[in-house]
């Protein structure tokens, strides 16, 4: 998994994630503005930054490029749980940590998530019922 995004290259994936179409530095730039002072430089070399990553591909238009996110946010969360996860050395007690940790709403969301990889043939799986 590629390195968490620093607090910039986040600010800049969550609206090229939020707008999920090909963006401008122009573009980033004037809605970063709203939040902070920030260069059009800088958020040019963040871009070019991110695409040597590989978080975003870009496009030549003209003098410029529109950037694109090769993957999306919820893809990106589930990757750094996974290399959060994979660090414990007792991983069922983090995942009982973890689900501690949640609000009802989001064991709802995970119990929906499990069922939707699980399928229909296999519905027990998300009760609980498997006997395992």
């Amino acid at each position: 998994m590629p390195r968490p995004l620093g607090e910039l290259e986040d600010a800049v994936m969550t609206r090229v994630w939020k707008w999920n179409r090909p963006v401008t530095v122009r573009e980033v730039l004037e809605d970063l503005q709203q939040e902070r002072s920030i260069a059009y430089t800088t958020v040019m070399t963040v871009l070019d930054n991110l695409h040597q990553k590989g978080w975003v591909r870009r496009e030549a238009e003209g003098r410029a490029y529109r950037y694109e996110a090769v993957s999306t946010r919820a893809a990106y969360a589930a990757a750094l749980m996974n290399e959060a996860w994979s660090q414990s050395d007792n991983p069922a007690a983090a995942l009982v940590a973890f689900f501690g940790m949640m609000s009802p709403e989001q064991r709802e969301s995970l119990t929906d998530a499990v069922r939707i990889v699980q399928g229909p043939e296999n519905p027990g799986v998300a009760a609980g019922t498997t006997g395992r």
